[in-house]
């Protein structure tokens, strides 16, 4: 079997790929499995990690970094917006960690 270099172009689209399918099974199975959705958002990071694929800013902040629930407002999270400071304040409803996110108003 032929190795494929370590910065190869092929490389990278494939985890990109698999990183894409793997939050969007996360999703389907949010509601059946919750944790077989957390072990898809682990895997991903775990992918992304070891080809040194960087996640979008949409998929970074769509699950929570300490625990890996995804977060969908309403079921798995509360989202709050201050005024004062211009920040979106995310909590995750599974291990209350808080995500704050500058916004311009």
């Amino acid at each position: 079997m032929r190795k494929i270099p370590k910065k190869s172009f092929l490389r990278t689209k494939v985890a990109k790929e698999r990183i894409e399918r793997l939050f969007s099974l996360a999703k389907e199975n949010l509601e059946k499995n919750p944790k077989r959705s957390r072990n898809y958002v682990e895997l991903a990071r775990k992918i992304g990690m070891r080809y040194t694929v960087r996640l979008t800013k949409d998929q970074k902040r769509s699950f929570c970094k300490s625990c890996n629930q995804l977060l969908i407002v309403g079921k798995t999270s509360r989202v709050e917006l201050d005024n004062q400071k211009k920040l979106i304040i995310i909590k995750c409803l599974n291990c209350d960690n808080l995500y704050r996110y500058p916004y311009k108003g």
